[in-house]
């Protein structure tokens, strides 16, 4: 069975994987001279980027930008590769690795605007920000700021810090690690000029570091909710952000520039084989994937089996109010969780308990999950099983309480089985479905297989061999649930005969 469902899989994705790697795109001009050519045009941005707040005031109401906000600057580039876009505001750092990636692309000469770099700490934490501070100035002092320019940001050096502190108390950063030279992945490893810097300032405080990689806008509220103890991203000073985080001593000048497409075709001769070894091979990028695949089937199997435990309760407390009246408080209750539950979106829900109700707990992000699908789960599955309960003909309840059995006996030896057998369609689909919604994981810093994919989209800017991947081992994990749901229900089928 899976056999024929893997082969036409794997033919349809070298196929189209091959035609996208071979197939050679039509030069798109460049509209974007200069940043005088800015008005009314589409230009991209990191949601939460300084550069949102430059694009959406450019020019007033007579040469207004056309902002399009992405959450990775990774996805903006690929739109402006591909004609989607007119321009990208972009750090400059950044830029220019993405030019360097990115052959067909250049930088506009004229700087778009300038601004400070400053690591951010929670409002309430003034000694930490004072520590964070003396190490900064340590670090200028002793010359390992400058060192650690050289080789990162002009180039010129190849010096590394090494950390020293590998035991006790832990100082917790978040970042987003799409932002080089200043935070990027390296063989499965995140890396950077803010990273070294971090472990300066972790050594300097007698502490040992760990990485958060979750999407840049969540991470002011990460280090506000007491979820890290800093946040380095290339954060810009702005009075704005002053009112809810601190900032500590800015470290470094950046400018804001104009990252367009180029005014003649670059020849692109990879195969598909140098596409393959690029996007999985190389640094062992397929790592990410195998991470993300191993987290999401984690996730959804105990999130499904928390789920069915919550929806089991809430459908025995609403059927037992249906055929008896009883629990008129706790069904009322399980109303208000399913209407809060289902006129809420996933997302929110993920954010709430992991911001929220988890604030002040240091709980691991699977387990964070995990409750928050199996919650969101168990009020649907509550529904399916009620209507399943519901589908069996009432006729055999009022028989089993004239043989004098009790309503509880008669619920799980004549109802639930039936109910069982006639929801077990629906099950599938919610399962499948939680399956899938567990790609929304990258919000809290969780690495899922969507994350692992995106990453890899951010190292290489290449979209058709991660997304391609990612789409055909979500398929494979649906069609093997499906597969053997299917035999399932032959067998109780049989077993009716």
């Amino acid at each position: 069975m899976m056999r024929k469902i893997l082969l036409p899989i794997l033919i349809a994705f070298y196929a189209l994987a091959l035609v996208s790697c071979e197939s050679k795109q039509a030069v798109i001009p460049n509209k974007v001279h200069s940043i005088n050519d800015l008005g009314h045009k589409k230009v991209g941005v990191q949601i939460g980027n300084t550069a949102d707040i430059y694009a959406s005031d450019f020019g007033g109401d007579t040469a207004k930008i056309d902002v399009d906000r992405y959450t990775k600057l990774a996805d903006a580039i690929q739109a402006l590769k591909q004609g989607k876009i007119d321009a990208v505001l972009s750090d400059d750092q950044p830029a220019k690795a993405f030019v360097r990636e990115n052959p067909s692309l250049r930088i506009l000469d004229e700087v778009f605007v300038e601004e400070m770099y400053a690591g951010v700490v929670a409002k309430g934490k003034e000694a930490l920000l004072d520590s964070v501070n003396q190490a900064l100035a340590a670090m200028k002092k002793d010359g390992v700021y400058d060192s650690l320019f050289n080789t990162y940001i002009y180039r010129t050096g190849d010096y590394h810090y090494q950390k020293k502190v590998t035991e006790g108390p832990k100082l917790v950063l978040s970042t987003n690690a799409q932002f080089p030279p200043y935070e990027y992945y390296e063989n499965a490893k995140i890396v950077g000029l803010d990273i070294e810097i971090v472990n300066y300032i972790a050594d300097y405080l007698n502490r040992t570091v760990e990485i958060q990689d979750i999407e840049f806008d969540a991470i002011i509220n990460a280090v506000s909710s007491g979820k890290a103890d800093v946040g380095f991203a290339g954060f810009t000073v702005t009075e704005e952000r002053k009112k809810s985080i601190n900032f500590t001593t800015p470290y470094t000048l950046s400018k804001i520039v104009v990252i367009v497409r180029g005014d003649e075709a670059v020849e692109n001769d990879e195969s598909f084989a140098d596409h393959f070894r690029k996007n999985f091979v190389k640094d062992s990028r397929w790592k990410f994937i195998a991470l993300g695949l191993r987290n999401t089937l984690v996730i959804s199997l105990f999130a499904a089996l928390l789920g069915i435990l919550i929806g089991f309760v809430v459908a025995q407390i609403r059927s037992s109010n249906d055929f008896n009246g009883r629990y008129k408080v706790l069904n009322a209750l399980a109303k208000v969780y399913l209407a809060v539950i289902r006129g809420t979106p996933m997302m929110i829900q993920l954010l709430i308990i992991y911001y929220i109700v988890f604030s002040s707990v240091n709980v691991n992000k699977i387990l964070v999950a995990i409750v928050a699908f199996g919650v969101n789960s168990g009020a649907y599955v509550s529904e399916i099983i009620r209507s399943g309960i519901k589908g069996v003909d009432p006729g055999q309840v009022e028989a089993g309480r004239s043989l004098g059995l009790k309503f509880r006996t008669i619920l799980y030896s004549v109802v639930y089985p039936q109910a069982f057998k006639n929801s077990l369609p629906a099950l599938t689909n919610e399962f499948i479905t939680l399956i899938k919604e567990t790609s929304i994981c990258g919000y809290i810093g969780l690495m899922d297989l969507t994350r692992g994919g995106d990453i890899i989209r951010s190292m290489t800017y290449e979209a058709m061999l991660p997304l391609l991947a990612v789409a055909a081992i979500y398929f494979v994990i649906v069609a093997g649930l499906s597969a053997c749901v299917a035999k399932l229900e032959k067998r109780l089928k049989k077993n009716e005969r």
